[in-house]
């Protein structure tokens, strides 16, 4: 920031700005023009940086800032997920979701009956993205980034929830791999690495946006609708959609600042994803419909299901 103040005057405050920052560990950088930094990041795009205190010489700290490695081709998710599996109860409304059992058609959780088994695939995932789904009346596995379709099909899930995270999506190929081998078996929803990887198996390609998308109040459109959502984004990476096979895939939503692809869907596969995040709590919650429409699409694909097994037993 340009100017730091290390008074707190307010009547209501309990302690000052750098009370806070100090103890909860977060550095600041002040006395500097922040109109400059700006143009200086808008020419040249997003920057590898240090921060130091200690008086080291600038050319060392430039020296050191040149050797982090570059977000591109940089394989994150592995590195932040769950190391086990675990279910997840919380909702954000008060509502709690029964344990994860065999008897899905008779748990209760107050008045609501917890319809949908999920398994959520943890790539870096938000706790509001599990409380939203527990709010939709799912029951919500989550699993480590590297766990195989195989053995999340073997949970007998209703749908799949492809999570949010950090890298570069292309380095993936073990959730790109997941995505394919589940293809077609289940529903799948990703959202925002989760919508990348989603595009990646559905043989596109990603690319680097130059400064990425960050922070709330980014218009997209639905194409489907032609509505306009306010969305909370925070990504660096983009699905190209003129890669995207058209016979196959439908792209669904477009930000309406720069037109990149915030959005697809599997023309006759239950797959679709969104690159923002409706679960984002500063809202707006424009995009909450999301979660009821997977809902939607697990019910619709049961329904489908039981129609095709009644089928076969007539034959």
């Amino acid at each position: 920031m340009r100017e730091f103040s290390a008074i707190a005057s307010n009547w209501r405050s309990g302690e000052s700005a750098q009370d806070y920052l100090v103890r909860h560990g977060i550095p600041v950088l002040w006395d500097v023009d922040t109109r400059a930094l700006v143009l200086h990041i808008r020419k040249k795009g997003a920057l590898r940086g240090v921060i130091s205190t200690d008086g080291t010489p600038e050319d060392v700290l430039l020296a050191e800032a040149r050797a982090l490695p570059s977000m591109a081709g940089l394989e994150l998710a592995s590195r932040v997920t769950s190391e086990r599996q675990y279910a997840w109860d919380k909702g954000s409304i008060e509502l709690t979701a029964s344990p994860w059992n065999e008897s899905m058609g008779e748990a209760q959780s107050g008045k609501e009956s917890r319809k949908f088994r999920v398994v959520a695939y943890d790539f870096g995932i938000k706790q509001n993205i599990l409380r939203l789904l527990v709010d939709h009346h799912c029951e919500v596995m989550v699993v480590p980034a590297k766990t195989s379709a195989e053995d999340a099909l073997a949970l007998k899930p209703d749908g799949v929830f492809l999570s949010n995270g950090p890298g570069d999506p292309e380095p993936a190929t073990y959730a790109i791999e997941t995505i394919r081998n589940l293809l077609g078996r289940v529903p799948v929803f990703g959202i925002c690495l989760g919508h990348q990887l989603c595009g990646l198996a559905l043989g596109g390609k990603t690319f680097k946006l130059r400064f990425g998308h960050h922070g709330s109040n980014h218009p997209v459109k639905n194409l489907l609708t032609n509505q306009v959502e306010i969305t909370s984004q925070n990504h660096g990476f983009c699905v190209d959609p003129d890669s995207l096979p058209a016979d196959d895939v439908e792209v669904t939503h477009v930000n309406l600042n720069d037109q990149t692809n915030e959005g697809l869907r599997h023309r006759t596969l239950p797959l679709f994803s969104v690159q923002y995040h409706p679960e984002a709590s500063p809202g707006p919650h424009d995009s909450h419909y999301l979660f009821r429409q997977f809902t939607d699409t697990m019910k619709n694909w049961k329904l489908s299901g039981a129609l095709r097994r009644g089928q076969k037993r007539a034959e």
